[in-house]
């Protein structure tokens, strides 16, 4: 750089060039030898069966990830950690939008832990953006009390497309949670609608956390995720909404006398109570306690744990065939002509579908 200041005409000037900047990266550091050491399928089993928090994140994020390579490894550990699980009390808490859902599990899974004890692992499952695929996974944060609690565990999850309120692989993080020494998990659903009733096929207690004033009667007796539910809670009963919260839920018992009688012989039950102040917390856990010792005693227990590891063999089968036809090369190659004789009219939507599956079932059998 020209410096003007140097010359002649500006005697007892001078500016200096000063010192050469370093490099931004340190030119003594060995690339990869701060990288950590991956965990194999026994050591992350050995840290998961101990009760290690760390661990057990890193087999979740395992278990999660879509990558082939990362799949073999996470069956193998979610293999091992099988005769671990199963010794747990599985809630699942779902809920409109704003219904209170992660405010009410602070309040929930403090007062469990310290009227029973144990430990308690919390699956909060948040949204995936339909345009960046991204998403917050804020739930957490309104867990300000069990978020700091040495006997619990939070894992926030994003449904990364999954419908049904609850993320890919929750039922297998479940699994993780109980071998790691987890008795209590609860599973938050992403707010939800009427027909994401996917948290029930998973849980033992289904709870449905409604506001006051979202609906008339008529709204109560539409089938769905109403008729699933074990027990209904109505959240915000404080100041001058207690009136209403009662009302509503007189309309919500009076809806759930048009249901037919729930399989396990347990009439649902609908209470009131308010997350913020803690107000009616030990009346929603005594219900949630003395369900599961009616079903216990009657059998049920066993019998839905049963029915729930068949529908996920099903549901399991339906994700390794769509996973391996959308993997399969040749498929992959035929998609972009498919694609394209769609959207120039030549043939429909179904049509190209049959003859894409018609081209895989003929690979399958020449394999």
């Amino acid at each position: 750089m020209d410096h003007p200041e140097n010359s002649a005409e500006y005697a007892g000037l001078q500016v200096n060039s000063g010192v050469e900047q370093p490099s931004i990266i340190n030119p003594y550091l060995k690339r990869g030898r701060f990288r950590k050491r991956e965990l194999s399928a026994a050591e992350l089993v050995e840290g998961i069966v101990k009760g290690d928090v760390t661990i057990l994140s890193q087999a979740v994020t395992l278990v999660e990830s879509v990558n082939p390579d990362h799949q073999a490894k996470a069956q193998e550990v979610i293999n091992k950690c099988l005769p671990y699980s199963g010794n747990s009390i599985r809630v699942g808490i779902s809920g409109v939008p704003g219904a209170g859902k992660s405010t009410s599990i602070d309040e929930f899974g403090i007062h469990v832990l310290k009227e029973k004890g144990g430990r308690l692992a919390v699956l909060a499952i948040d949204p995936s953006s339909e345009r960046s695929k991204g998403s917050i996974l804020g739930d957490k944060t309104r867990m300000e009390k069990l978020s700091v609690h040495p006997d619990s565990f939070i894992r926030p999850s994003p449904t990364a497309g999954s419908l049904g309120g609850v993320a890919r692989k929750t039922r297998e993080t479940i699994i993780l949670c109980e071998a790691a020494g987890f008795d209590k998990i609860f599973v938050e659903t992403v707010g939800v609608g009427q027909s994401e009733t996917a948290c029930h096929s998973m849980v033992d207690f289904f709870l449905l956390i409604q506001l006051a004033g979202t609906g008339d009667e008529l709204q109560g007796i539409k089938r769905g995720i109403m008729e699933i539910s074990d027990g209904i809670v109505i959240n915000k009963c404080d100041g001058d909404n207690v009136d209403r919260c009662h009302m509503a839920a007189t309309n919500f018992r009076n809806a759930l006398h048009f249901f037919p009688m729930p399989d396990s012989g347990w009439q649902p039950k609908v209470l009131c109570y308010s997350g913020f102040y803690g107000y009616g917390i030990k009346e929603i856990w005594d219900m949630v306690y003395e369900y599961i010792d009616f079903v216990k005693q009657s059998g049920y227990f066993d019998y839905r744990r049963n029915e729930q590891a068949k529908y996920w063999m099903y549901e399991s089968i339906n994700e390794h065939l769509r996973l391996n036809f959308y993997n399969n090369p040749l498929i992959q190659q035929q998609l972009q002509e498919a694609e394209r004789t769609v959207l120039a009219g030549q043939q429909t939507s179904f049509t190209a579908a049959q003859s894409l599956l018609d081209q895989y079932f003929k690979l399958m059998s020449n394999e």
